[in-house]
């Protein structure tokens, strides 16, 4: 019932996710993306949990070194799976900080179902019209190399539903970018509309207007590794603040004699 793209770009380092289905507000569990990890989209019978410890699992991949070396991509989806009793109906997908990239789609997934992986970017998809959703979405995507990475993911989303997209209908749409910060560079969702894509392409229009970006450059910029050292100095006081208080309530109460 849905259909979607996972990129890295090379040129930018971005990691976005671009995604499309007849059913309601599908940005809200379907796609899941950190900066500088990788992103993730879980589909069919979503499982949300797929995407947020699929994501903690590639970044611990990254964290321990020398396994992303010796931890495949692959090996994260059969590490989500492996106790999944609902495996055979689940679709998802990923794309690493590397632009490496995985898929499944279980055998259970309403037809037309499948994916289609490449180097830097991968699209899924199921209860589609057929293949040539998938085949016009990595088609629009290749085309389009050098453009602004956004505007990419949203026109190969575009050309999947040109090609007839999901065979139910259209409801919601949403596309998430990353960029170096742990807040996001694009986030727009369309939750409930009869022509989502469309109107997903006018929120995007939008973004790209100045008062937006002139806004957006306002933004202070914090990347990961600058925010893990601030989130453990912010530890740190909270500690410092939870000892005083503790030893402020052990100290004894002094009483004093009024004077006579």
């Amino acid at each position: 019932m849905t259909f979607s793209i996972v990129a890295w770009d090379s040129q930018t380092q971005m990691t976005g996710i671009a995604v499309a289905t007849k059913h309601l507000a599908v940005g809200s569990l379907v796609p899941h993306v950190k900066a500088s990890v990788g992103a993730i989209a879980t589909q069919a019978q979503t499982n949300p949990l797929l995407g947020i410890h699929g994501i903690q699992l590639l970044e611990q991949r990254i964290a321990s070194e020398g396994t992303a070396d010796e931890i495949s991509v692959e090996d994260i989806i059969d590490l989500l799976l492996e106790n999944d009793p609902e495996a055979e109906d689940r679709q998802l997908h990923l794309v690493d900080h590397n632009g490496h990239t995985a898929a499944w789609t279980g055998k259970n997934c309403v037809d037309w179902a499948g994916h289609l992986t490449f180097p830097e970017f991968s699209v899924a998809g199921n209860m589609l019209v057929g293949e040539q959703v998938l085949t016009a979405m990595a088609e629009a995507y290749q085309a389009k190399a050098g453009m602004e990475f956004s505007e990419r993911l949203l026109q190969a989303l575009e050309a999947g539903e040109r090609a007839g997209g999901d065979k139910r209908g259209r409801q919601s749409a949403a596309i998430y970018v990353m960029n170096q910060d742990v807040y996001p560079h694009l986030d727009l969702r369309v939750d409930h509309h009869q022509d989502p894509i469309a109107q997903l392409r006018f929120l995007f229009e939008e973004s790209r207007k100045d008062y937006y970006q002139s806004f957006r450059q306002t933004m202070p910029s914090q990347c990961l590794r600058t925010h893990s050292v601030t989130a453990n100095e912010l530890a740190k006081r909270i500690q410092e603040v939870i000892r005083r208080k503790a030893n402020y309530k052990t100290q004894p109460l002094e009483i004093t004699e009024p004077r006579r």
